[in-house]
């Protein structure tokens, strides 16, 4: 199966944890899209959607799911979104769309997390995927001298040769070479960094469920 087979076939799986009647909490990236429009086909069975992005919100109303702002919401009992790299723990680094914090805002807040990913995503430890961090501009240059610091390349993320700015308005630093064998104090660490807006690691909240795509069907892990 191609990769996108394997994303297509967790995508399908994950519409079994859309509970009827409700808004429900929508990841971005590639995985996220394919859920998206499998969410379309039972867009009459949900109220609408949180969006973890601009681009996943413009998607969301292609498909006619009506989107809602998290601050008129009060709960969500559930949050699907992908993944860059997951423990088998349910640790994940998450960001490689640049939409990080409102990720992991929207994670927060819901009762259950459903991270669907290939099977290639998998890993012992985290760390070979950039770890992405949401920095405010000013701080940004700064923020590398000090991230490098914990034995890593912070490089600034370009898009079409200017820094990517996120839906915040921020930047992205990546860091790259982080064996990042303790997830969770690595989290507090950076998160705690004068200028960070928030890491790409999701360890102290992460998911509850992982829906895998694998050669031999999807593998489910529950943490």
């Amino acid at each position: 199966m191609t990769q996108d087979e394997l994303k297509q076939a967790v995508a399908c799986a994950a519409i079994e944890y859309v509970p009827q009647g409700e808004i429900i909490g929508v990841g971005t990236g590639s995985t996220a899209n394919f859920f998206i429009d499998e969410l379309g086909k039972i867009k009459d069975r949900i109220k609408g959607a949180v969006a973890s992005s601009e681009a996943t919100a413009q998607r969301l109303r292609s498909h006619g799911i009506p989107v809602f702002d998290l601050n008129d919401v009060e709960r969500l009992s559930v949050y699907i979104d992908g993944a860059d790299e997951i423990t088998p723990q349910g640790a994940m680094i998450k960001g490689g769309g640049a939409a990080l914090t409102r990720e992991k805002i929207v994670a927060s807040v819901s009762d259950r997390f459903v991270c669907i990913a290939d099977g290639s995503k998998l890993v012992g430890v985290l760390g070979a995927f950039p770890l992405p961090v949401e920095v405010i501009p000013m701080a940004q240059a700064a923020l590398a001298r000090k991230l490098a610091a914990l034995g890593c390349e912070a490089r600034l993320r370009v898009k079409d040769g200017q820094p990517l700015i996120t839906d915040n308005g921020c930047m992205i630093l990546d860091l790259i070479g982080l064996k990042i064998d303790r997830p969770a104090e690595m989290e507090a660490l950076i998160n705690n960094m004068v200028g960070v807006v928030t890491v790409g690691l999701f360890a102290q909240r992460g998911a509850d469920v992982a829906l895998l795509g694998t050669a031999e069907g999807v593998k489910k892990m529950t943490f």
